[in-house]
């Protein structure tokens, strides 16, 4: 982070300071400082929550529980060597926490482990387990998606594309569960934990299988030649939910241009393997295989409800219907988004993030909202101008964990009560970590500013104000340009680590007297269905350049800002971006940096220019 904020001072800065530029009053090391925590999770018993915690590069796991909820680290990894913590998962008693050490999942390609150290010893991606009560990690094995058993006692999980189980205390060696055809995934145990139902992907088509023991052939639901995937149990454990999609191959499509990509949701009696649709998707752009955080969101709630997302009113929104099927009823009618979907233990209500609230404000930021399964009464729980994101239910229902973080406080954990009243103070866990000398208090708080392309689309984009005057003077301006694309900037601090960064350089700009401009332009997500897959862009004709473009115009037209000193930067597909920028419009943009574009299209056979959302960088 610290050497591409230091690329782009390098070479913005000259570029666009044409007089002496004021003194920052903090540095880059420090509002680069902040802790960063991710993969909340909690026990489905009890009160307990755990989570990762990356403190400038060195990543641990954390706990707390009731009454106090006060954080206790559980491991001492010390160096920043690449290695990321992910799949956290506390075992049903709460007692173990177990995750997966090293990879790159949040990479679009390979997950492969990174060396940033250059390591002579290849660093390996592992399945880890650590007692809360104290005692050092225990290592389970090479392997990646654990799935822990329901009883807490073994852990499911991949490795060389094959399941094996493990107790989950790695008393005893992990060994293979079975062999099979295809690359196994999406492990999901049935509520006895007596099963294991799992999908074989074979390539252009993918089944589900349900394995029982060592002695019972495995079952195979429904097989066809299409592609399933994503199961889900019945709460009795007799059927099974999952998705299924039409089979890969056929007559090569068109390039350019959308098309649908239909879905269907299937159920299947486990004892039979006998199968039936449940709900078909419209055959619409609309009705398309969702391009959101968590794709179809499948759930199989209390009181007979089947939930999942679809965009076909036009916005990423939660529906459910009954399990025998039927029409399915919107739960979150509104222009907002929902992401971060989780079930509550006792099924009877999602909770998720959602650019939802009582404030045209809020589409630019995250609140926590709770819905039933059965009725379409959401409500927010996190009202006001934070930011909260990725909720959870404790195991005992008495407090909701979730992830919050203002315009100047980086994220923290924090936990409010599960009922009473939506404007209670949320407990903040672990403010500690925050180092002493974080500039909070001198960051600006962005603001929300919207304008037209010039073919009427509204962009959205968030405002750093430069926080030195130039004497009087207009100043220098920067636009920053978010990768994705299915991307959006908010009006504080990020769920994404990689987009916390971008915040903390923007204020840093800020505080060097720039004005930033964080343009959120189509491709991107946040703004409904029409926005997010927009006509004539990417590849089909790049109409996404305009609304940057017209982020720099947008500036160019404000008193404050001097138009002849306007930079541009951005990553990967901001990067590409910014290159744009720079040829095509070099007259508005006097300097720029190009971060890890994305600029051949090409690749993967011509399948990047249908502009699907399965390979693009951060």
């Amino acid at each position: 982070m610290r050497l591409r904020a230091l690329l782009c001072l390098v070479v913005l800065a000259p570029a666009l300071a044409a007089q002496q530029q004021p003194a920052s009053s903090f540095t880059l090391e420090q509002v680069t400082s902040y802790p960063f925590p991710d993969e909340l999770t909690a026990a489905a018993t009890g009160s307990r929550i755990a989570w990762a915690l990356n403190e400038q590069g060195r990543r641990n796991i954390w706990v707390a529980e009731a009454p106090d909820y006060r954080a206790r680290q559980l491991t001492t990894y010390g160096v920043d060597d690449g290695q990321e913590l992910t799949s956290v998962t506390l075992t049903p008693d709460g007692q173990r926490v177990l995750y997966v050490r090293g990879g790159d999942h949040g990479a679009n390609w390979d997950a492969g482990a990174p060396n940033p150290l250059s390591s002579p010893t290849a660093p390996k991606i592992q399945l880890w387990s650590v007692a809360v009560g104290g005692g050092a990690p225990v290592l389970i094995g090479d392997g990646d998606e654990p799935a822990v058993s329901p009883k807490g006692n073994v852990v499911a999980f991949i490795r060389e594309h094959q399941l094996w189980i493990a107790p989950t205390d790695g008393a005893t060696p992990a060994r293979r569960l079975f062999t099979t055809r295809g690359d196994l995934g999406d492990a999901a145990w049935s509520p006895d934990g007596s099963r294991l139902a799992f999908v074989a992907n074979r390539g252009d088509h993918a089944f589900i299988g349900v394995f029982t023991n060592d002695s019972t052939p495995i079952r195979w639901l429904a097989p066809s030649t299409s592609r399933d995937g994503s199961p889900r149990w019945s709460p009795d454990g007799t059927r099974i939910v999952f998705v299924r999609r039409p089979g890969a191959g056929g007559a090569p499509e068109p390039a350019l241009g959308q098309r649908p990509s239909p879905w269907a949701l299937w159920t299947a009696d486990v004892a039979t393997g006998e199968g039936r649709v449940l709900w078909t998707s419209p055959e619409t752009l609309r009705g398309s295989v969702p391009g959101t955080q968590g794709n179809y969101n499948l759930h199989w709630g209390a009181s007979g409800r089947i939930v999942f997302l679809s965009y076909m009113d036009g916005w990423p929104h939660l529906y459910s219907l009954p399990e025998m099927g039927g029409a399915p009823l919107l739960l979150t009618p509104g222009r907002y988004m929902a992401e971060y979907i989780t079930l509550t233990p006792d099924g009877r209500s999602l909770l998720f993030a959602a650019n939802a609230g009582s404030t045209s404000d809020d589409i630019e930021r995250r609140h926590i909202v709770r819905v039933p399964v059965d009725q379409a009464t959401p409500e927010v729980l996190t009202p006001g101008t934070g930011l909260e994101w990725t909720p959870v239910m404790t195991g005992d229902g008495e407090r909701i964990a979730f992830i919050s973080a203002t315009a100047q406080r980086p994220p923290l954990v924090a936990t409010k009560p599960a009922r009473g009243s939506a404007v209670a103070a949320a407990q903040l866990i672990g403010a500690d970590r925050i180092p002493a000398d974080f500039p909070s208090a001198k960051l600006v708080t962005p603001r929300a500013v919207t304008f037209r392309a010039p073919d009427g689309v509204e962009v959205h984009a968030q405002l750093f104000e430069a926080q030195n005057a130039f004497s009087g003077r207009p100043s220098p301006a920067i636009v920053y340009v978010h990768g994705g694309p299915p991307r959006q900037m908010l009006l504080g601090w990020h769920y994404s680590d990689y987009y916390t960064n971008a915040y903390a350089l923007n204020q840093y700009l800020a505080s060097l007297g720039y004005t930033v401009l964080s343009v959120n332009y189509r491709l991107g997500i946040g703004y409904g269905f029409d926005f997010h897959r927009a006509p004539k862009a990417g590849a089909q004709g790049a109409a996404e350049y305009t609304d940057v473009k017209a982020a720099g115009e947008w500036l160019r037209r404000q008193p404050y800002v001097d138009g002849a000193r306007i930079g541009i930067y951005g990553g990967s597909y901001g990067g590409y971006l910014t290159a744009l920028a720079l040829a095509r419009s070099s007259d508005l943009f006097a300097a720029g940096v190009d971060i890890h574009g994305v600029h051949d299209f090409t690749a993967d056979g011509g399948r990047r220019l249908g502009f699907g959302e399965w390979r693009y960088e951060q």
